[in-house]
């Protein structure tokens, strides 16, 4: 596809998201504002103490909130290139139908979409950090590393459920649960050390368990990440694209007679 194709879609959704809406893109942001807000009142007082046990107590009176929102804001990123990428082919089937577009690459829009987002939403969090005198560290440089780690997964195993959904339909929803089951299965909104040490084990199985670990320990902690798991994820990602990028091209004329 070509960029200025890719910037064309790009721009576009970003204008539709909400275009009927009298709000309009602020929607954008006052739905996670929402969520923060509730998880903020609901779990603020009961993981308080448990950031300290874990070396946090320097974030002062507004740990808990910078400890969800550094999570959160990634969780909603990685989570829509996810699911919203899974079901690409079908929202856009009468476009395929009548251009000759690539289908692996269309999907690149959500990727470059849902970035912008977390960046434009990112930078708000900046100005709350700063506003609270938040102590920065180099280690935020493995921001965007571990960022592109995490897009790399998302869009990985959303264009293969994107080509597995357009022989089984069903794809979709099952996507949608299992998102929402990896929210909770990942410790965003709480901190791992409430769960009993038995459970610690299941947690090293989840990918995601590992990016947030090292989004946070680059940036509230101050510390390098782990550099293996970030690797490991990464080639995990990779082994998925080129899998999915093999099937699906063996499958583009199925595809789109599908579609």
């Amino acid at each position: 596809m070509k960029p200025a194709l890719l910037l064309q879609f790009t721009r576009q959704d970003l204008i539709d998201r909400h275009a009927s809406s009298m709000l309009g893109a602020f929607w954008t942001f006052l739905l996670p504002l929402a969520n923060i807000l509730i998880f903020t009142l609901v779990f603020s007082n009961i993981m308080a103490i448990k950031l300290t046990d874990m070396g946090m107590d320097h974030l002062g009176r507004f740990g808990y909130s910078v400890y969800l929102v550094s999570a959160l804001l990634a969780w909603n990123c990685f989570a829509g290139t996810l699911t919203r990428t899974t079901q690409v082919f079908q929202e856009k089937a009468p476009l395929i139908g009548k251009v000759h577009i690539s289908l692996f690459s269309l999907p690149l829009y959500i990727l470059l979409s849902e970035t912008v987002i977390y960046l434009i939403s990112m930078s708000f969090f900046m100005v709350f950090l700063l506003i609270i005198d938040f102590q920065w560290s180099i280690h935020w440089l493995w921001w965007p590393v571990i960022f592109a780690v995490q897009q790399l997964l998302a869009y990985a195993i959303g264009l293969g459920c994107a080509i597995l959904g357009v022989f089984l339909r069903d794809i979709r929803e099952v996507v949608t649960i299992v998102v929402q089951l990896w929210f909770w299965m990942t410790p965003i909104v709480y901190v791992i050390t409430i769960l009993p040490e038995k459970w610690l084990p299941m947690f090293q199985l989840n990918p995601y368990y590992h990016l947030i670990d090292a989004l946070r320990t680059a940036l509230l902690v101050g510390e390098a990440p782990a550099f293996w798991p970030l690797f490991s994820i990464a080639v995990i990602a990779l082994l998925i694209l080129f899998a999915a990028l093999y099937v699906g091209r063996r499958l583009e004329r199925d595809i789109r007679d599908f579609l």
